[in-house]
């Protein structure tokens, strides 16, 4: 059974660093990818970042290039998000999610963790 545990969020000043992490377990095959997604309240969930597991290809929203990295720890079975230079529109509870293929559509995502909330303080 696929699962997803992410963790990490809390309470943030504007301008600081958070890093977030999903340990996934489950998978049988590799061919899998990870994205995160993110939801502010009265606004729709919205996709971060992406990585492919395989081959360690990553893809960011506009809105966080250049700021957030995602990266994968093989050993840990654990995808990072590391966000930098947060800012007050940053906030929004935080969900990784996985899909076996490289489209992340969220409605297209097969496996979700529970959310973690990422408050930044202006």
């Amino acid at each position: 059974e696929v699962q997803l545990q992410a963790f990490g969020g809390g309470l943030v000043q504007a301008g600081g660093s958070l890093r977030l992490s999903c340990v996934a377990s489950g998978f049988t095959r590799d061919d899998y990818s990870i994205a995160w997604f993110r939801q502010a309240p009265g606004k729709e969930r919205e996709g971060v970042a992406h990585i492919v597991i395989r081959d360690g290809a990553t893809e960011y929203a506009d809105s966080v290039k250049g700021r957030f990295t995602v990266a994968y720890d093989n050993a840990k079975n654990t995808i990072y998000l590391e966000m930098n230079s947060l800012k007050p529109e940053d906030t929004a509870v935080y969900y990784c999610a996985a899909t076996y293929g490289t489209n992340w559509s969220p409605r297209l995502m097969d496996y979700w963790g529970k959310g973690t909330l990422v408050t930044v303080s202006s």
